[in-house]
């Protein structure tokens, strides 16, 4: 496909590269040092110009283009893009939009405005966030067909109860319907089967129910209830569509931003949060409004050291407290991950381009299935998508164990269309309706591929 991606800020880059390696792709930015960054990194083109113009668009070949993603700083901009993009005869376009004012009248007019989907960073990133203060025991928490189905990151600490134990033995010794779907293990990604023996520092990712994983983490004597009361450090509009969701949820919400008017703007906007002007990296302010009491601790600032740092601090104090950390550099994400720094932590590029992701999936997809989730494991070289089963599938009514399944790919549930769900064994099969989540280390856009 021919990808237009407009605004090679974090989230453009973040996009360009995960598509860079399937599609043609073509940056446009009025910056010239930002085109020859993103030209010399990743393989794709670039133009220097204001992608709002025509002139500019027509310099991309944007006519020729299957999609143009709006990724500019301005919500305006980024609407105004749609629309030339759409004159030219693009018929898919999708814009960043960051303004919640904005939400109600995209709604009802994004036909007009050229608009096929609308995605909101922050607002994304927010979500997965309150997932994992939802269950503090995962690093990361995806959903599948509307949360019947989770897929839970986790690391073997140390001395765990799992260490040396056999997959096709862990139902057996801790009674939970789980499947472990892939193992990071150092340098290692493993879409692992029965024989496979878990290790301490593993990095496990198990799907299963809510219900099933709850009673998986009470077997390790390890399970976290939901946090009841979270503290932020920065005043931004993550903060802001992070604290409602949180609140909706039931919880308490402490806010720290050092910039009084940041704090006060924060104040009126929230007036259930309690928002406090101070240095979130000062530890002395954070124990005296209560962290030590405190279930969640979540690093948003601007800054990605400042969050590092200020997360490593709260880890290491306070050994309860569910810690999150927002670092948008990929290099500083990797240092962290590789050496067990800290636990969960989210990227706003990263969460947009999986959503990108799933709709360039989407638009690709033969008649037979449909991808309706898609989330990226272990940097990317793992894939989790769930396709929706059509009618005129191939693999329904076909016995698992008589599917001759690519190297690198592991069905890891069904969602029936009564809400039933099945980890799959091999005598289950794949009906109409179905929804079928697949774990793979190939690059998947319809479920058919996964046969050899």
């Amino acid at each position: 496909m021919k990808i237009i991606i407009v605004g090679a800020g974090k989230v453009g880059l973040a996009v360009a590269q995960h598509l860079a390696a399937e599609h043609s792709v073509t940056v446009i930015d009025q910056n010239p040092a930002l085109i020859d960054h993103v030209i010399n990194v990743y393989d794709v083109m670039g133009v220097c110009g204001n992608g709002a113009c025509a002139d500019v668009q027509q310099e991309a070949d944007v006519g020729r283009a299957n999609l143009v993603i709006a990724a500019a700083s301005s919500d305006e901009v980024n609407i105004l893009i749609c629309l030339v993009a759409k004159k030219l005869g693009v018929q898919h376009t999708i814009a960043r939009i960051r303004n919640p004012e904005y939400e109600k009248q995209l709604r009802s007019m994004r036909s007009e405005l050229g608009l096929s989907m609308a995605i909101n960073p922050e607002r994304a990133t927010a979500r997965e966030i309150a997932r994992v203060l939802r269950f503090p025991n995962a690093m990361k928490l995806e959903s599948f067909s509307k949360g019947r189905l989770e897929l839970v990151e986790y690391r073997l600490a140390a001395g765990s109860p799992l260490d040396g134990v056999l997959l096709s033995d862990l139902y057996k010794n801790l009674r939970a319907r789980v499947l472990v779907c892939a193992v990071a293990r150092k340098e290692q990604t493993i879409i692992p089967s029965g024989d496979f023996a878990l290790r301490s520092g593993d990095t496990i990712y198990i799907t299963a129910t809510p219900p099933e994983l709850e009673q998986f983490f009470r077997h390790l004597g390890v399970f976290k209830s939901r946090a009841s009361s979270v503290m932020i450090v920065g005043a931004s509009k993550l903060c802001y569509y992070l604290a409602v969701q949180l609140m909706d949820m039931g919880m308490t919400v402490k806010i720290v931003d050092q910039d009084r008017s940041r704090a006060e703007r924060m104040s009126e906007q929230l007036p259930r949060a309690l928002v406090i002007t101070g240095d979130g990296t000062d530890s002395e302010l954070l124990r005296e409004e209560g962290l030590a009491q405190t279930d969640g601790f979540v690093a948003i600032t601007g800054m990605d050291e400042a969050n590092i740092l200020m997360a490593l601090s709260v880890t290491r104090q306070f050994k309860n407290c569910k810690v999150i950390t927002k670092i948008n550099r990929q290099s500083l994400t990797d240092l962290v991950s590789s050496e067990d720094m800290l636990g969960s932590v989210v990227s706003t590029g990263a969460v947009t381009a999986e959503v990108i992701l799933q709709y360039v999936r989407a638009m690709q997809n033969a008649s037979g299935s449909q991808v309706k989730t898609l989330h990226r494991l272990i940097g990317g070289t793992v894939e989790a998508l769930e396709f929706g089963i059509c009618p005129e599938s191939p693999l329904i009514g076909v016995p698992l164990r008589d599917l001759k399944l690519r190297p690198g790919i592991l069905l890891a549930g069904i969602v029936r269309q009564n809400g039933k769900i099945v980890i799959p064994s091999g005598a289950d099969a794949i009906n109409a309706g179905d929804d079928v989540i697949v774990v793979t280390t190939s690059v998947l856009r319809d479920i058919r591929e996964i046969l050899q």
